[in-house]
């Protein structure tokens, strides 16, 4: 038997030796910025400090602060991991290649999901294995969160982690070539709250021409608080911690409290005279921008950028089943989830209940949540993009449906993810409490959502018709695979 060494790659910043495990080598926990430390965790991210020697690279390292995310009756620990793993130098990318020095292969960069507060290269869902295995370069990276990473404070900047996500696309640009990967093929795609941010990146004239591509997986190009907005939960978080509402005050708080006081800011009145609260009361924290990603993409941003965006066809059950707060849906659930989510709820019901005669009152609810938070901005997002020449837009719908929970969680938020990175017959993902449900995925679905996503990447093309304003083709993803034009068109037409 051959003794491969394990590999050692030279960045910018020094050496790195990582892992051969089968037919992938893995790099873990590699610097992309400095430590976000003291003022530092409120600043634009930061140069790394080189190193001498070489760095290990074989085992997981820090993450964000944040705290354990639970998610009532359903196992989301592959998706939020376990929690917080200390450690201030957590800026960091992992690396999977097929072969460092090698061809110039695609690069795909993944932004992990989890409200803007949770998630991290940790996570057994974001092992890029399967990728590597398939020619493709695979970074995936951590992120500042919670009040570190999204808070609007006077006297730093905002979205300090949409800049840390820029700089790690500026890490890619000028190392991936070392790993094998092509610095000019780079598909930037991200899921939920990772997802939205990669529709801010696509909004952001500083990260022009780092990457040539973009998916966006159940996020939202309308996703973002107004500065009015964001302005309500700074003052929360500074009555919350006893500090007055500025930057200063902030750098003197530990990570610790910070992520406590994160917890707390649940409930806050978003609602302005002109807007309303895009992520319908779920979470404190998003992009904040007076612009919606749409709209900047509609005024010609990433023009050139080739998109696919897409959405699961019941996104909303991930935060009604799990709860127990699905099956026992009133009307007056319905009404109240329309209340929160449009400015005409009454004329958003009728639409819903015309269009869907069937529909229970927990899945009238589901389906307008999903809108709200996912269907509407991606749909936004998507014509946007689609209104200008010079780079293509395609759309799809992911319909497979798990049978967890009694067979009610089905199609729901982050389903498509164990697809995306071919993981789906992990053992973790499976079973009667498990995302995937307690019986076996189509065999051949996750090969085919994971060929798709690399052949996007590699071409620019994922195999169907592209996306524009008269026909809206969809590919609907399930064990059969089928184009349909403008789906629910009625339902659409009530957003815009």
């Amino acid at each position: 038997m051959n003794h491969h060494p394990d590999p050692v790659v030279t960045t910018a910043q020094g050496a790195v030796r990582g892992l051969r495990q089968g037919g992938a080598l893995t790099f873990l926990n590699i610097p992309y910025a400095a430590p976000p430390r003291g003022a530092g965790r409120f600043a634009p991210p930061r140069p790394h400090e080189p190193w001498d020697g070489v760095r290990d690279a074989t085992v997981p390292g820090p993450n964000a602060p944040q705290s354990e995310r639970k998610l009532g009756n359903v196992d989301m620990t592959p998706y939020f991991g376990t929690g917080w793993s200390r450690g201030e130098d957590y800026l960091t990318v992992n690396v999977f290649t097929p072969a460092v020095g090698g061809d110039e292969l695609p690069v795909m960069v993944f932004v992990h999901g989890g409200g803007f507060v949770a998630g991290s290269t940790r996570s057994t869902m974001y092992d890029g294995s399967a990728f590597a295995r398939d020619g493709v370069v695979l970074v995936t990276l951590n992120y500042r969160l919670g009040i570190a990473g999204f808070l609007d404070i006077p006297g730093a900047p905002a979205n300090r982690g949409l800049l840390d996500v820029v700089a790690a696309l500026r890490w890619v640009r000028e190392n991936i070539a070392a790993f094998g990967g092509d610095p000019h093929n780079v598909t930037l795609f991200g899921q939920s709250a990772g997802a939205t941010i990669v529709g801010g990146v696509l909004a952001t004239p500083d990260a022009a021409g780092l990457f040539r591509r973009a998916i966006v997986q159940s996020g939202s190009g309308l996703g973002a608080f107004t500065t009015e907005q964001a302005a309500r939960v700074t003052k929360a978080a500074a009555e919350t911690l006893g500090i007055e509402p500025h930057v200063d005050a902030f750098a003197d708080i530990s990570d610790e409290r910070l992520v406590e006081a994160a917890s707390r800011l649940a409930g806050i009145d978003l609602q302005t005279e002109t807007h309303g609260d895009p992520l319908i009361g779920l979470s404190p924290f998003s992009l904040v921008l007076d612009t919606q990603p749409a709209e900047s993409v509609a005024a010609g941003l990433s023009a050139h950028v080739d998109l696919l965006v897409g959405t699961n066809t019941e996104e909303g059950n991930l935060y009604l089943v799990p709860v127990g707060k699905y099956a026992t849906s009133t009307a007056a659930d319905v009404d109240e989830a329309a209340a929160r989510s449009h400015p005409n709820p009454a004329q958003l019901v009728e639409t819903y209940r015309k269009s869907r005669p069937e529909a229970s009152f927990a899945e009238l609810r589901s389906a307008i949540m999903a809108d709200a938070l996912f269907g509407a901005g991606s749909r936004a997002l998507a014509g946007a993009h689609a209104a200008h020449p010079g780079s293509a837009t395609y759309a799809y719908e992911f319909a497979w449906r798990s049978q967890a929970l009694d067979g009610e969680l089905g199609a729901t938020h982050a389903v498509e993810l164990p697809f995306v990175f071919d993981l789906a017959d992990r053992p973790e993902l499976n079973g009667p409490n498990a995302l995937l449900g307690p019986d076996k995925a189509p065999a051949d679905l996750a090969t085919r959502v994971h060929e798709t996503w690399i052949r996007f990447a590699r071409t620019g093309d994922p195999g169907w018709d592209p996306y524009d304003a008269e026909r809206r083709a969809t590919m609907r993803i399930d064990a059969e695979w089928r184009q349909v034009d403008d789906p629910r068109s009625q339902e659409r037409q009530v957003w815009s």
